[in-house]
């Protein structure tokens, strides 16, 4: 029986640094990779290109991985930039083109902190641009190790997450932007004791969004591995 191939949309990067001389990389961190292999799938990495060759992208692949990164450019939500991020505008519009292809070739999509966000954009739903002026907990856990979990997590009764981590669990976080006004069409699928929405699903679309890391914990949190699983092999 043939492997689900899975893609994920890729990054890059100007500058690699000093080891890799100085070059301009196209990457996906390594844990959405190994997640995807231990899970039984096939990784396959997107890099960018233009934005009306996503349709034959997404035709080689079974389902699609939107992973994290730079901020969402507040213009895809129709608002004006009050904040300085990062952002990376060829980014934006090739993972639109992605998000978009996957509707149309009814291939489910699973989306990551920046991804999780894009996907809500997409749809119509709006962000929040920075979260200090709205909560108290710390979403942004460095220097806190990646792997370990840094805040709680209440799931939803009808969320497929229930499952995973049950009524309550505890997750990684790494960002500094939110979901503001989720989109029609999605279910709040888990938040944060702040009430800041921490995963979304659309199971008619077979669309699940994430806010934290399954990728940086996946090896010393049995649950993070569980919903590669879940993705691999459900979604």
């Amino acid at each position: 029986m043939k492997r689900v191939v899975v893609g994920i949309a890729a990054n890059e990067v100007r500058d690699a640094g000093e080891t890799l001389h100085h070059m301009s990389i196209s990457y996906t961190p390594n844990g959405y990779v190994r997640g995807v292999q231990e899970a039984g799938g096939l990784p396959m990495v997107l890099p960018m290109d233009l934005p009306e060759l996503a349709e034959e992208y997404v035709s080689r692949i079974d389902k699609l991985i939107l992973a994290g990164g730079q901020d969402v450019s507040p213009r895809y939500y129709k608002q004006t930039q009050t904040v300085q991020g990062s952002y990376l505008d060829k980014r934006d519009r090739f993972e639109l083109a992605l998000m978009d292809e996957a509707l149309k070739q009814g291939k489910p999509v699973f989306a990551v902190c920046r991804g999780m966000q894009l996907m809500n954009v997409f749809f119509g739903g709006t962000l929040k641009q920075e979260l200090h002026s709205f909560t108290e907990v710390v979403h942004m856990q460095d220097p806190i190790p990646k792997d370990l979990p840094s805040h709680s997590l209440l799931t939803s009764d009808s969320s497929v997450l229930r499952e995973i981590y049950g009524k309550t669990g505890q997750v990684n976080s790494f960002h500094n932007q939110g979901i503001h006004q989720l989109a029609g069409g999605f279910q709040t699928s888990a938040t944060c004791t702040d009430g800041l929405i921490e995963a979304i699903e659309n199971p008619k679309e077979r669309l699940l969004g994430v806010q934290w890391h399954p990728d940086f914990a996946f090896r010393s949190q049995p649950k993070e591995m569980a919903v590669f699983d879940y993705v691999v092999n459900a979604l």
